[in-house]
């Protein structure tokens, strides 16, 4: 594995990944993952499965988490800065476009549609993006990984339990299981 990039290339991956996907946190994640996991092999799947829980764990906005913590595993404190900066500026940028043009935007029937379409698009990106994610998830630990993502889901859908409570709850029963049992004993 290549262990260094320059902050320059952090800088320009992560603004024209955070200024040209749109859907948020879990759209990104891919194309982020496909960048520095599948291209440049900076860094390896079980890893990067570590830095997605731990951005959807902490607070704000996953694509901002998720890049701060890429920048930080590729260069540490500065890789987490200039990943950040470069994640959020297009964010203020498109932001501060729409605060001035926003009523010409919001009656247009091209905006309208096209903001429609990228809807499908999203939906098929998290629909893979989710099933690539379980399917990394389960090589290890197929059952015990399987009943934990149906238990979560049932917990959520059915019983609408809050997303908070389901993710303290996995992190205990993870603890707790890798705690008393060894590794190897867990399918």
């Amino acid at each position: 594995m290549k262990e260094e990039i320059r902050l320059r290339e952090i800088f320009i991956t992560f603004l024209k990944i955070n200024a040209f996907t749109f859907g948020g946190g879990y759209t990104i994640v891919p194309v982020i993952r496909d960048e520095f996991m599948k291209k440049r092999k900076l860094i390896d799947e079980e890893e990067m499965l570590g830095l997605v829980a731990l951005a959807q764990s902490g607070p704000g906005a996953m694509a901002i988490s998720t890049s701060l913590l890429t920048g930080y595993r590729l260069r540490g404190f500065k890789g987490a800065l200039t990943a950040l900066f470069a994640s959020v500026l297009p964010c203020l940028i498109i932001i501060s476009i729409l605060f001035y043009f926003y009523d010409a935007f919001s009656r247009n029937f091209w905006v309208k549609s096209a903001l429609i379409g990228m809807g499908g698009v999203i939906s098929a990106v998290l629909l893979l993006t989710v099933y690539d994610m379980g399917k990394a998830a389960m090589k290890k630990h197929r059952y015990f990984s399987l009943t934990l993502m149906v238990g979560a889901f049932a917990a959520s859908y059915f019983a609408n339990v809050h997303t908070i409570i389901i993710i303290i709850t996995l992190a205990v029963i993870g603890l707790a299981t890798f705690t008393i049992f060894d590794e190897r004993q867990v399918k």
